[in-house]
């Protein structure tokens, strides 16, 4: 990890000193592309992989040589302004909230299970990928990052284009297909992947120490066991758009995304007591557990233009489906327990749990754009969305269903939006106001199981400035502010009562109020043939952050419990806590060295303080940096090599765990780029990867640890038929959900540990 950090400075501090002597070149490419007409920063001479606007940067896949083997999440690494961790989590920005979109229009299925979704879609049917840092009033007020839209190969053209894709590696095997079809004013185009995953056994283990106030109802735990995984994925979708005429246009899409999982899984636990340390309990505990996943959405759009330029109408319909199903059982054996403890293994109950979640919603949206006196732009627009959340969770002890312990929850959103924004752009200046209203509804009622229906409404004016400066026809400086809502989704919200291990109890909060995030941004790009930097600082706070907190309590005081027996447990919620501020600097650079040489580097540097007002705070550092080369060989065999390491990220109560990674790949072409050939490697000198986390409060402290097989071999396939000869408009405008924080669920790292 030492070598590796040092290797990845190293090449950070040759890449800042290339740019000072690639500073003539600028000035001189600065001349070349005065006569050029350019909105953003765009390099004609030689192909950019990036580029820079006000409100996003953009980055060209289809110009990067490792997209035509590698995943949709692994070319991500290279994107400005995201970072992936080691565990194929996303943030863009320096924020986990972001919202996903394909082709302009949002994909609440990417935007729920990105990493799940995007390490199984070939990167190679993507064109580009847009980080939309600033959204304008037009977007949903939620998503404190920013938004990321995927732009795939679904610009259709005159006649048709297909292409075929397979993968296989030591961790599974994958395949693809994309095809495109226009015929006169129809044009349709479809996608289909399968991925397949078969995990090598994990190892995994946890400790937990009783610190403060020790009675003799406290407890030290030790844990360890190992676990099975495996699983497939596919998605499905179909689009089509028909031009009735030069000025109206219809589009629709529909999106499918299944897959399912099976898992297995052994834990052994004992106890001792921090005081006499003797053995207080022990048992042991197997798990197996399935999941079956989807996502259905459909919508239309239909687009009027008008004969003044940018004037444009859209109307827009959505219906949207996301169904979740489990089914897991859980044995206990071998259970011993010392005098005084044998009501506390009592509740060690053999038990099934059988849970299904759905998200179903209905939206309908208005957009209206408009241009006047040449330099000024007006947008407004309304927009309803009905969204139904229902979640059942049923509990078996010994083969008899236990109502009290179940739990059927309904909960009805009705939102209303409207806004208005203004935008300007000048000869080097633009700049973009705007000003969202959402009135909010909620309804919450129980059909079983513990809670108190209830209903509340609330409005939020949300506003949003920004402004940009071409310094050069080769650089942007650009500054803004918006205000993001976050509303926690039902995984959040669920009140069932989860104690399934009786030490770690787990439960929602249907009390949960939405964020309200603040951020200011500043960002500098400067592109010329030779060398492209990107710089972007933001700070940013929030109100009432919504965080899993994790405190140690007599299991009396857990509301709800059954049978409890004043023994010390850890009780893990979501609650809003207080302010947390923070602020990152995330840094791209990129050196075409020579003619077949690229080096670059993708990297953020993030302050935070998170505070819930009491005793709970953490404050700190975390360092991300990817890092890589890629070089062409003789007869066009290319290679690449990538670094990547991040250091423990800060979270409310703890720390997460560093890691680093590293890959080689090699790759060739055939037949006019038809044909192409992917070998590569990853962690190829080490099977095993391990990572550690800690969480803590005033009375506990506990670290857990993870091993697993981050080791691979793959060999990838593709190949492309059919030709494309003519353009076909798409709708420009569409339904944005942006509103909702998904995930949740699950246990907190810092416990236990997964297994148990």
């Amino acid at each position: 990890m030492k070598r590796i950090l040092i290797t990845l400075c190293a090449i950070y501090c040759a890449l800042f000193t290339a740019s000072a002597q690639t500073k003539a070149d600028s000035l001189r490419a600065d001349s070349i592309f005065k006569s050029l007409e350019l909105q953003g920063v765009e390099i004609v001479k030689q192909k950019s992989l990036v580029k820079s606007d006000i409100d996003k940067v953009t980055y060209n896949i289809e110009d990067d040589p490792d997209s035509k083997s590698n995943t949709v999440i692994e070319m991500l690494r290279k994107v400005p302004m995201v970072t992936v961790d080691g565990e194929d989590n996303i943030q863009v920005n320096g924020s986990s909230s972001f919202k996903v979109y394909v082709n302009n229009k949002p994909n609440q299925m990417m935007t729920n299970n990105p990493k799940e979704v995007l390490k199984s879609m070939p990167a190679n049917s993507i064109k580009r990928i847009e980080v939309i840092t600033n959204p304008g009033p037009k977007y949903d007020a939620e998503g404190v990052g920013g938004i990321l839209n995927i732009i795939t190969h679904g610009k259709g053209v005159e006649g048709y284009t297909a292409t075929f894709s397979g993968n296989v590696s030591n961790r599974g095997a994958g395949g693809s297909a994309y095809a495109t079809v226009k015929s006169g004013k129809l044009m349709m185009s479809g996608r289909y992947n399968y991925s397949y995953n078969n995990s090598p056994r994990s190892y995994s283990g946890s400790s937990r120490k009783t610190i403060g106030n020790i009675t003799d109802s406290s407890s030290d735990l030790e844990s360890e066991g190992s676990s099975k995984y495996h699983g497939h994925s596919q998605y499905g979708t179909v689009e089509a758009s028909y031009e009735i005429d030069p000025l109206r246009l219809i589009t629709a899409s529909f999106d499918i995304y299944g897959g399912g999982s099976k898992s297995d899984g052994d834990n052994q636990t004992f106890a001792t007591s921090p005081l006499t340390h003797n053995r207080l309990y022990s048992y042991n505990t197997a798990r197996n557990s399935k999941n079956n996943y989807g996502y259905i959405d459909g919508g239309i759009d239909y687009q009027r233009t008008f004969s003044v330029e940018e004037r444009l109408l859209t109307l827009s319909y959505k219906l949207s489906s996301e169904p979740d199903k489990s089914d897991s059982y859980t044995d206990y054996h071998d259970m011993q327990s010392a005098d005084g403890w044998e009501n506390f293994l009592q509740r060690l109950k053999n038990q099934r749990n059988d849970g299904c979640e759905n998200t179903m919603e209905h939206t309908f949206q208005i957009d209206y754009t408009t241009p006047f006196a040449k330099i000024h732009t007006l947008e407004t627009g309304l927009k309803y969305i009905l969204r139904n959340n229902t979640s059942e969770d049923d509990r078996y002890e010994e083969g008899v269903f236990d109502s009290d312990h179940s739990s059927h929850y309904k909960h009805r959103n009705d939102i209303f939006a409207a806004y208005l924004g203004y935008g300007l752009k000048l000869d080097k200046l633009s700049g973009r106001l705007g000003l969202r209203y959402e009135h909010t509804l909620q309804d919450v009622e129980y059909k079983l199981g513990r809670g108190d229906d209830f209903r509340k409404h609330f409005n939020d004016f949300v506003p949003s400035a920004s402004i940009g400066y071409k310094l050069t026809q080769m650089s942007n400086l650009r500054l803004g502010y918006d205000m993001r809502i976050y509303r926690p989704g039902i995984w959040y919200l669920n009140p069932y009562l989860d104690d399934s291990t009786p030490t770690n109890i787990y439960q929602g909060n249907s009390h949960l109020e939405s964020e309200n995030s603040h951020s200011f941004n500043l960002s500098y790009s400067n592109f010329t043939p030779k060398f492209n930097i990107n710089l972007a600082l933001r700070y940013g706070f929030t109100n009432n952050r919504i965080e899993n907190v994790v405190r140690m309590m007599p299991d009396t005081q857990i509301p709800g419990l059954k049978n409890p027996t004043g023994k010390d447990v850890l009780y893990t919620t979501y609650e809003n806590i207080g302010r947390s501020q923070g602020v990152n600097l995330n840094t791209y650079v990129n050196w075409n060295a020579t003619k077949n040489t690229r080096v670059y580097m993708n990297g953020r540097l993030s302050y935070i303080d998170m505070d819930d007002g009491g005793t709970l705070s953490n404050h700190g550092w975390d360092l991300f940096v990817y890092g890589g080369a890629q070089q062409t060989l003789p007869k066009d065999w290319r290679l690449s090599f990538n670094l990547y390491a991040m250091t423990p990220n800060i979270n409310l109560q703890g720390r997460g765990s560093s890691y680093s990674s590293y890959g080689l790949s090699i790759q060739k072409s055939w037949l006019k780029n038809r044909l192409n050939l992917t070998i590569s490697a990853t962690n190829f000198l080490k099977k095993y990867m391990r990572y550690n986390s800690t969480t803590e409060d005033t009375f506990f402290h506990a670290d857990s640890w993870s091993k697993s097989v981050q080791q691979r071999f793959s060999l990838s396939i593709s190949y492309r038929i059919g030709e494309l000869k003519a353009s076909v408009k798409k709708a420009e405008r569409t339904i944005s959900n942006d509103d909702v924080k998904g995930g949740g669920g699950g246990s907190d790292s810092g416990n236990e540990g997964s297994s148990n």
